[in-house]
C-alpha cells in the first residue's frame, strides 16, 4: 500500500482509548490529533498523565518508526536540556508494537510523552527572541544529532531538500502562471546556487520539519517566550544539514512584514549553536525558497489525492505569500544578511577589494581637479544630532542647506566640503526613502557615500581605470539625478564599481555604455540643483562591490537596520579619495557606548525607559528621533508643551542668551513682563509670583510659604501622589516614602483616598461621591486638631498623574478646600501636569473642579522644558513669608527663561493650542472608546483634552489592575514608533500626554498602532 493512498478505516477515539489499556494498560481518554497520514491521539490518563498515541499509516515500515525512537532516545542522551517527546515502552518492554486494525491493515502503535505549548502558528507576535531560541534549540538538536546514524535516515523522502528538484514535473499542475513563475525562479535559484554545492555540503541525520504546526512555544508570559519543544519526526532523514535551519526559516517568514529580518534572527540563534560555514550560509535562502516551492507544490498535487483535507493545504497561501515576499528580495543580498547575522564579513569579497583599495588608495587619482589628500577641506556633521542643521527640517531644504554648507566653505576659506560616509542623516524625507503614510516607520538614513560639496560645472576624474557600466537620469526629486557607474577591476581579476550622483545631464550626453575611462580622466561635471535631483552642488561618490541587478536603482542611502550589509557592500570612499583623517569629526559614540557610561558615570537609581532604551539626538514638535534617524511619535512627554524644539521658543532663548543671563537680584523688563502675562490667565486673588527652576523647587517653595503663612507645620497629601524628587517632596510623596527605598511616612505626614471613582473607594455612578472622598480630608483635620496638630496646607494635583491619570468626581475639591480652609489651612493646587491648557476644556485643572486655590504650583512645561517653573499665590501669604528670611533662586525668573515663558504663552494663544487640545484630545478619547469595545483588557479610557488614561485590567468586574501587560504594551508601542509610559499605583495606566501640537492624523496612528498590539498574546488579560 502506498503512504499517499486513502487509509479504509481511519482509527477512532474510542477505538485509540481500548489500544491504550490493552497495548500499555493505560486508562485515559482520547481526543484525535491532526497528521497527514498517521492517526495520532492526545491521551489524558487516570492519574493526570498527558502522553500522545502514534497509529501509523499501514504503509509505513517498522524501521522508520524505530529510527524515530532511537533518533529519540539518543537526544534524550546527548541533548537532555531539549524538552522533546520521550518514547514510552509498552507492556512488554517494546517500544512499538504491529496491531492488525478493523479494516484488516497492519498497523503500528507508539507512545510518546506529551509537551506541553502552543504551536508557533499560534502564537503572536513571533518576537525576534522567541525566533533566535527556536534556532538555537534546532542547533542544539542538530548538534547532538551529528553522532547519530540510522540506515532508515537514509530514504528517498519528498521533503529531501537535496531532492527538491522532484517537483519539476507537478508545476504545471499549479493554478495561475505567475504562481507556476515563481516556482519556477526558486527552482532555477536552487539550480544555480544549491547543486553546484551539493558535494560540498554537510550531511547528517536532520529532524527536518520545524514547520510552524510542529513547534511548541511557551505560555505569553514570562517574557520572553521560549520553544517548548518540537513535535512529529516523520520527516527525520539523513540529508543537507543546513537544510534544518533553511526549513525552520521557511516557515518562520510566513506571514512576516520583513520576512528576511525574521530569518535572520532564527539563523543567528541556530549559528550560535551550531555554528554554520561558508557554504551552507551560502545555499540557505535558495534552499529556504526551494522548500516553500516544494511545499506549494505538493499541496497542489495532494488537493488531487485529498481535496477536502484541510491538513495538506494548511500553509498554501501564508507559502504562496511567502514567495512573493522572498521573489522581491535578492538572493545575494540576503546570503549577505545571514553571514552578517553569523558573524562574517557580509560580503564575502569585501576584505580582500579594501585591502586592494587601500593599497591603491595613494596612487588613484584626485576625483577633483584638486587633490583630495592635501587641498584645504572642510567636513561637515550632517547628522541626526548636527548642531549645525539643528532640530528644523526647513534647515534640511535645498535653499537653506546650500546657504548653510556653502556659508560654512566660504567663512573657512575652502573650496571643497565633504560630506561623511556611513553617517545617519535627517535629510531624507522624500517618498523616495520611506512611506508616507506612516511616518514613524523605519525610513533609509544611512549615507553609503562621501559627498564632495563643490561648484555646480565642476569637473570630475576617474580615480582609477574603469569602464562605463550604466548612465541614468534619476530625475524624480531628491533623488539621483543623473549618474553614471564605472566598473573596475581589481589586479586579482575582482570586479567592483564606483558610483558619481547629481551631475550635469549633459555628462550624460557625452559618455556611452562600454566607453573605456582612463584613470585621471574627466569625464564627468557636478550638476546644479536644477538638473542634479534638487540637492545642493555636490557629486555622491560610492564603491560598490556587488549592484544586485539593481542598476541605477542602487541605493545611496540604508536602512539602519541593514547597514552592516550595505557598509559591507560599500566600503568607505575615503579608501580611495584619502581625505585627512584628523578633518573628520570624531564619530558619534555608539550606543552600546552611551549605554555603558551611562551606567558607569551615572547613578544606578537613574532609570531608562524601555525595555530596549532608546538614544534620542533630536527632537521637532512631537516627534523624537534616535540616533539611527527613526522617527518615534511623541504621546508621553507633557514637559515640551508647545512642541520639541519648537522655534519661536527656541528664537527667544537663543536670542536672550546671546545679550544677556543673569540672576533676579538686578532689575530686568523679562520677569516682570513674564508674571503679567501669567497673572492675566489666573484669577483672582492669586497675584504674586515667585519664579524657580523646576516643578521639585516649585514645590518645595510652595510648603515653605504655607508653613510660613500658618505657622504650622502638618501636610495632607494623597495616596500614590508624587510631587518631586527633594527630601522634603519624597517625605509628602506616597509614590515614593511608601515604594522601594522609601522609609515609610512622617509623623506630620497625613494621607488621603485617593479620589478615584474607577477603582476607589467610591465609583462613578455614586452620586455623591466627591463629598464622600472629602469627608475623608475633613476627618484627619479633625483628628489632626483634636491631637493637637496643625495643617499647614492641602496639596494634590488638581488631575493626578502619577495616580494614574485620575479625574476627580465633580464637586470634589470644592468640598476639600472648603474643609481645608475651615481648619485655617492652605490649599496648594499641583499643574505643573495639567495646567496651562492641556486640558482643553479649561486652562487650569483647578477650574473643572470649579476652586480657586491659595497656591498654585507650575512646572517646566511652562518654559516648554527650560528650566522655568513658578508659585503664584496671594498677596496675603506672599506677605506672610517676608519674615526676614531671604528668597532667592539663582537662576529663577532670569531673563532666558522668562524669555521662553513669554514665547510659550504666545505660542498657546496664536496657534490656539488650547482649543486643538480638546478637539483632538476629545476626538482620541473617542477612538480609544471605540478601542475599548473590542478588546476586553481596556477597563476605563478617562481623562481630558491631552492628558488622558488607559486603564488597562485583567477583569472589568473586578477591575484588577493588568500591569505586566501594560509594560509589554508600552514597549511594543515604543518597537511601533510611538512613546507611552505607565503611571497609576499598579503601573497599568497607559498615560498620554503628548505635546499640545498634536492632531488627530497622530491620534489615528495612535490608534491603529495600539488597535494592533492589543490582539497579541501577551497583551491579553
Amino acid at each position: 500500500m502506498l503512504l499517499e493512498a486513502r487509509v479504509a478505516h481511519r482509527v477512532t477515539e474510542a477505538e485509540a482509548t481500548r489500544l491504550a489499556r490493552d497495548i500499555y494498560g493505560l486508562e485515559a481518554s482520547a481526543r484525535s490529533l491532526p497528521g497527514e497520514y498517521d492517526d495520532n491521539f492526545h491521551l489524558t490518563a487516570a492519574d493526570g498523565r498527558e502522553l500522545v498515541l502514534k497509529v501509523m499509516h499501514p504503509a509505513r515500515e517498522a524501521s522508520f518508526i524505530d529510527l524515530q525512537c532511537k533518533a529519540l532516545l539518543h537526544l534524550a542522551e546527548h541533548a537532555p536540556q531539549l524538552p522533546l517527546p520521550r518514547v514510552l515502552a509498552n507492556r512488554q518492554g517494546e517500544r512499538f508494537l504491529q496491531i492488525t486494525s478493523a479494516d484488516g491493515s497492519r498497523r503500528l502503535v507508539w507512545l510518546l510523552s506529551f509537551l506541553k505549548g502552543t504551536v508557533l502558528a499560534e502564537v503572536r507576535p513571533h518576537a525576534p527572541e522567541l525566533l533566535r531560541d527556536l534556532g538555537r534549540f534546532l542547533g542544539e538538536m542538530d548538534a547532538a544529532l551529528q553522532s547519530f546514524e540510522h540506515p532508515a535516515a537514509h530514504r528517498e523522502l519528498k521533503w529531501d531538500s537535496s531532492r527538491a528538484l522532484w517537483i519539476k514535473e507537478f508545476v504545471p499542475e499549479i493554478e495561475g502562471a505567475e504562481r507556476r513563475r515563481l516556482v519556477e525562479k526558486c527552482l532555477s535559484l536552487y539550480e544555480a546556487e544549491v547543486v553546484p554545492r551539493l558535494p560540498r555540503l554537510r550531511r547528517s541525520v536532520i529532524y527536518g520539519d520545524a514547520n510552524d504546526y510542529n513547534v511548541l512555544v511557551s505560555d505569553p508570559w514570562p517574557q520572553p517566550r521560549k520553544v517548548t519543544g518540537v513535535i512529529d519526526f516523520g520527516d527525520m532523514h539523513h540529508g543537507l544539514t543546513v537544510s534544518e535551519a533553511a526549513i525552520a526559516v521557511a516557515y518562520t517568514m510566513l506571514g512576516k512584514r520583513d520576512p528576511l529580518k525574521a530569518a535572520s534572527e532564527l539563523v543567528a540563534g541556530y549559528h550560535g549553536a551550531f555554528p554554520l560555514n561558508h557554504e551552507e550560509v551560502a545555499a540557505l535562502f535558495p534552499l529556504m525558497a526551494a522548500r516553500l516551492a516544494v511545499s506549494v507544490t505538493n499541496s497542489a498535487e495532494r488537493k488531487k489525492v485529498k481535496p477536502d483535507d484541510g491538513y495538506v493545504t494548511v500553509s498554501e497561501e501564508p507559502a504562496w505569500k511567502a514567495l512573493e515576499q522572498i521573489a522581491k528580495i535578492h538572493h545575494r543580498f540576503a546570503h549577505y544578511a545571514f553571514r552578517a547575522v553569523c558573524g562574517m564579513k557580509p560580503a564575502p569579497k569585501a576584505e580582500k577589494i579594501e585591502r586592494w583599495l587601500t593599497a591603491s588608495g595613494e596612487s588613484a587619482a584626485s576625483i577633483l581637479d584638486v587633490d583630495l589628500r592635501t587641498a584645504p577641506s572642510l567636513v561637515f556633521d550632517l547628522g541626526v544630532g548636527s548642531l549645525l542643521l539643528g532640530a528644523d527640517p526647513s534647515a534640511s531644504e535645498t535653499p537653506a542647506l546650500t546657504e548653510t554648507i556653502f556659508g560654512e566653505m566660504r567663512r573657512a576659506g575652502v573650496r571643497v566640503g565633504v560630506g561623511r560616509y556611513n553617517e545617519a542623516r535627517p535629510l531624507y524625507r522624500s517618498p523616495l526613502f520611506g512611506s508616507v503614510d506612516n511616518p514613524v516607520s523605519e525610513r533609509r538614513t544611512i549615507h553609503l557615500g562621501i559627498d564632495l560639496f563643490v561648484e555646480p560645472g565642476t569637473a570630475l576624474r576617474a580615480p582609477l581605470d574603469g569602464v562605463v557600466q550604466l548612465l541614468a537620469n534619476n530625475a524624480a526629486p531628491l533623488d539621483y539625478g543623473p549618474l553614471v557607474i564605472l566598473r573596475h577591476e581589481t589586479s586579482a581579476g575582482d570586479e567592483f564599481f564606483t558610483l558619481y550622483g547629481h551631475l550635469t545631464t549633459q555628462t550624460l550626453n557625452a559618455l556611452k555604455v562600454g566607453q573605456r575611462i582612463l584613470q585621471g580622466q574627466e569625464f564627468a561635471r557636478v550638476g546644479a540643483s536644477d538638473e542634479n535631483g534638487g540637492w545642493p552642488a555636490h557629486v555622491h561618490f560610492q564603491i560598490i562591490l556587488d549592484l544586485l541587478d539593481l542598476g541605477a536603482d542602487f541605493p545611496g542611502v540604508a536602512y539602519a537596520s541593514q547597514r552592516a550589509v550595505w557598509t559591507s557592500l560599500s566600503p568607505d570612499p575615503n579608501l580611495l579619495l584619502g581625505i585627512p583623517k584628523d578633518r573628520f569629526p570624531a564619530r558619534e559614540t555608539s550606543f552600546e557606548d552611551t549605554l555603558e557610561k551611562r551606567r558607569a558615570l551615572l547613578g544606578k537609581n537613574l532609570s531608562i525607559s524601555y525595555q530596549r532604551p532608546l538614544k534620542i539626538v533630536r527632537g521637532w514638535m512631537h516627534y523624537l528621533y534616535d540616533d539611527t534617524g527613526r522617527a518615534y511619535l511623541d504621546a508621553y512627554n507633557n514637559v515640551p508643551l508647545v512642541g520639541h524644539s519648537h522655534p519661536r521658543v527656541v528664537r527667544a532663548a537663543q536670542q536672550q542668551l546671546a545679550l544677556l543671563n543673569t540672576n533676579t537680584r538686578y532689575l530686568h523688563d523679562n520677569v516682570n513682563r513674564y508674571a503679567e502675562r501669567l497673572i492675566q490667565r489666573l484669577p483672582e486673588p492669586l497675584r504674586v509670583c515667585f519664579f524657580v527652576n523646576s516643578g521639585s523647587e516649585a514645590n518645595e517653595l510652595a510648603l515653605r510659604l504655607a508653613r510660613a503663612h500658618t505657622g504650622r507645620e502638618d501636610v495632607i497629601v494623597l495616596e500614590h501622589a508624587y510631587h518631586g524628587h527633594t527630601n522634603t517632596l519624597i517625605d509628602i510623596s506616597p509614590y515614593k516614602f511608601n515604594g522601594p527605598g522609601g522609609r515609610g511616612k512622617k509623623p506630620w505626614v497625613h494621607v488621603a483616598p485617593l479620589a478615584d471613582d474607577y477603582r476607589g473607594l467610591y465609583r462613578r455612578e455614586d452620586q455623591q461621591a466627591g463629598a464622600r472622598y472629602a469627608r475623608h480630608v475633613a476627618e484627619i483635620l479633625q483628628r489632626t486638631a483634636a491631637e493637637g496638630r496643625g495643617v499647614a496646607a492641602y496639596i494634590a494635583e488638581t488631575l493626578p498623574s502619577v495616580g494614574g491619570q485620575i479625574v476627580f468626581p465633580p464637586g470634589y475639591l470644592q468640598q476639600v478646600y472648603k474643609h481645608v480652609r475651615a481648619g485655617g489651612s492652605v490649599c496648594i493646587a499641583d499643574e505643573v501636569q495639567v495646567g496651562f491648557g492641556r486640558l482643553g476644556t479649561h486652562f487650569w485643572g483647578f477650574e473643572t473642579q470649579g476652586v480657586v486655590p491659595d497656591m498654585v504650583v507650575l512646572g517646566k512645561p511652562i518654559g516648554n522644558a527650560f528650566p522655568l517653573a513658578a508659585v503664584v499665590t496671594t498677596k496675603e501669604i506672599a506677605d506672610s513669608s517676608a519674615n526676614g528670611m531671604e528668597f532667592f533662586s539663582t537662576f529663577g525668573g532670569n531673563p532666558v527663561a522668562c524669555a521662553a515663558g513669554l514665547a510659550v504663552l504666545e505660542v498657546l494663544e496664536e496657534e490656539r493650542l488650547q482649543e486643538n487640545a480638546l478637539r483632538v484630545g476629545t476626538y482620541l478619547k473617542n477612538e480609544l472608546k471605540a478601542l475599548q469595545e473590542r478588546h476586553a483588557l481596556i477597563g476605563d479610557v478617562r481623562g481630558s483634552g491631552l492628558f488622558l488614561g488607559v486603564d488597562l485590567v485583567l477583569d472589568r468586574e473586578t477591575r484588577q489592575a493588568a500591569p505586566r501587560q501594560a509594560s509589554y504594551v508600552v514597549n511594543r508601542l515604543r518597537e511601533c514608533g510611538i512613546l507611552t509610559g505607565t503611571d497609576g499605583p499598579h503601573h497599568n495606566v497607559i498615560k498620554l500626554r503628548p505635546p499640545l501640537i498634536f492632531t488627530e492624523k497622530d491620534a489615528d496612528l495612535f490608534v491603529k498602532t495600539l488597535d494592533e498590539v492589543l490582539p497579541e498574546d501577551p497583551a491579553k488579560p
